[in-house]
This record gives structure tokens, C-alpha cells and sequence, in this order.
């Protein structure tokens, strides 16, 4: 029950701060202009700052497991190779193709993993997770920036598309963040609190963006890629990465941290980057916010399961 409560108390934040953009839709506080300039304003400045604020935070340890981290690349990249083969057998609408892959491999990671293994195991045990976030959001943010362009309807010559991907914000933003972790360089306190206090205000106002983008009358028609992409985000992939990871001999906090990694809901900044691209934004917001609805139960099934059989 004390897990299923903190992944209610985790979610739902995310949850309601969605729902505060609906209202404020629905009382005309919000319109389509300022949802537009919002929109991009997270996503050039807000959101770019969280990612680098995030991994300049997460100090890259030497006494991490370096062969965890391989595995948790290989899979991530591994489930976007298999949903590269596999998608567009079943989907031929390209606007849907790259928002599908990316709401079944790119997760909340930034916002779940650190709460969720200091739940789980403690504030001494979060160097295994800090590292990953520090080596997978890049990960995350690079390989959606290449099925976006690579599935948009305005496709790029590949020069093009290249340059794309080197100015893409959160591209920076990893980088930077990346190369001041490594570097273990620090900003002066009052532009170091600056960024802070920036980026904190990108998941609540990323969040109620997009609540006031999502139109709740069209979930209908996108039930079918909704209920499959839920299934496979929520529970099938956190379910095979759990057997493999368990069967290459990991347990407690590393299997933790890649729980971590692939458990919580599609990532906020997913629905983002789909607008900027012209693929099926609408999709990719109402994917964010079903999955939100949902992974608290999902989470805390697994976490019973773990704990029950002396895994984590």
C-alpha cells in the first residue's frame, strides 16, 4: 500500500496540472495562440533547461556498474530498433508511425526515476540512477529528434535533417549538461540557482500546455493506438526488460534504476517535440495523459511483484 501511495502521489500532480490546462481551455483563460507560442516556448527554452539542469545535477559516478549501463543503452536502443521493424508493418500513416515508437520507448525517466528509486532504496543508493538519467535522456532526446524527422510529413534532405538534430534544443541541453557533468564544472551560485528556478517551472507549465492541447472528445477515435501503446508502455516492455535484466543476474538497486527506466508514463516532452514536427501531436498528448492515469497501478503491480518474490 506505501508504494501504491507514493506512485498515486507521484502521478498525480502530473495528472492534475493536465487537468488545470483543460479548465483553463474551457474558461477561455487559454487560447489557441497563447497554447502556440506556450508550446514553443517550452520547448526551446523550458524543457532544454530541465535536461540540462537534470544531468549537470546528476554527478556521473566511477563506481557505477559500466556493464549496467551498456545493458540499459542496449535496450533502449534495441526497443527502438525492434519498433522500427515492427510499427510500420501495422501502421502505415507516418504522422502516427514515430509518435507510436516514441511513446513505447521514451518514459518519464527525468521526473520518475530519482523519486522512485529513493523510495525504493534510499537517498545513499542513488548514484546508479542519477548516472543513467545523466546517459539515457540524452539517448532518449537524439533518438526521438531522428524518427520525428524521419516519419514527419515535411522530411528533410539528410543534410538537412543532420542540422535538425545538432540544433534541436534538448539536443543542447544534453550535451551541455553532459559536458558540465563530466567536467565537474560548476556555474556561480546566483546563475546556478537561475537555472534551477527555470527549471522547475518546465514540467507544471510543459503540463498545463499541454492539458489545454489535448482534446478529450477525440480519444475515440484514437482508442485503438492509445489502449496498444498504454499496454506496451506500461506493461509489456517494463515486463520483458524485468525477465532479461533478472536473467543477466540483476537485482535490488541496479534492477531498480532500470525499472525506473522504463516503468513510468510516456515522457511530457514527447507531445512537445511531436508538434514541432508535424506528426500526430494529438495522439502523442492524449498518450502522455492516459499513461500518466494508469501508471500509478502498473507501478505499483510491478514493485509488489519484485518486493513478493525478494528481487528488489
Amino acid at each position: 500500500m506505501e508504494n501504491l501511495i507514493f506512485s498515486v502521489n507521484v502521478v498525480l500532480p502530473i495528472f492534475l496540472l493536465m487537468c488545470i490546462g483543460i479548465l483553463l481551455r474551457k474558461v477561455k483563460i487559454f487560447n489557441d495562440e497563447f497554447l502556440e507560442k506556450g508550446n514553443n516556448f517550452a520547448f526551446k527554452v523550458l524543457l532544454p533547461t530541465l535536461v540540462f539542469n537534470n544531468i549537470y545535477q546528476s554527478r556521473i559516478s566511477e563506481e557505477v556498474n559500466v556493464n549496467l549501463i551498456i545493458f540499459a543503452v542496449v535496450i533502449v536502443l534495441g526497443t527502438i530498433g525492434l519498433m522500427f521493424l515492427i510499427v510500420p508493418r501495422f501502421e502505415k500513416d507516418n504522422r502516427n508511425i514515430g509518435i507510436i515508437i516514441q511513446g513505447i520507448y521514451r518514459s518519464n525517466f527525468v521526473l520518475f526515476g530519482v523519486p522512485l528509486s529513493s523510495n525504493l532504496f534510499g537517498d545513499s543508493n542513488l548514484a546508479v540512477v542519477t548516472t543513467l538519467v545523466a546517459i539515457i535522456i540524452p539517448i532518449y532526446n537524439f533518438m526521438a529528434v531522428i524518427i520525428l524527422e524521419w516519419y514527419s510529413n515535411n522530411k528533410s534532405n539528410y543534410k538537412k535533417t543532420v542540422v535538425n538534430i545538432l540544433k534541436n534544443p534538448l539536443i543542447i541541453g544534453s550535451v551541455l549538461g553532459i559536458t558540465a557533468s563530466l567536467l565537474n564544472s560548476r556555474m556561480p551560485v546566483p546563475l546556478e540557482k537561475t537555472v534551477s528556478e527555470v527549471a522547475k517551472t518546465a514540467t507544471p507549465f510543459s503540463l498545463m500546455v499541454l492539458g489545454g492541447e489535448i482534446k478529450i472528445g477525440n480519444i475515440k477515435k484514437n482508442l485503438k493506438y492509445i489502449v496498444t501503446v498504454s499496454a506496451a508502455k506500461l506493461i509489456i516492455l517494463p515486463a520483458i526488460v524485468l525477465a532479461v535484466a533478472v536473467a543477466f543476474g540483476y537485482r535490488g538497486v541496479e534492477l531498480g534504476a532500470l525499472f525506473s527506466m522504463v516503468a513510468p508514463s510516456v515522457a511530457v516532452s514527447s507531445y512537445t517535440m511531436a508538434q514541432q514536427y508535424d506528426c500526430n501531436s494529438e495522439l502523442a498528448g492524449q498518450l502522455v495523459f492516459m499513461t500518466t492515469l494508469f501508471s500509478p497501478v502498473t507501478i505499483f503491480l510491478f514493485i509488489f511483484i519484485m518486493k513478493s518474490t525478494g528481487l528488489f
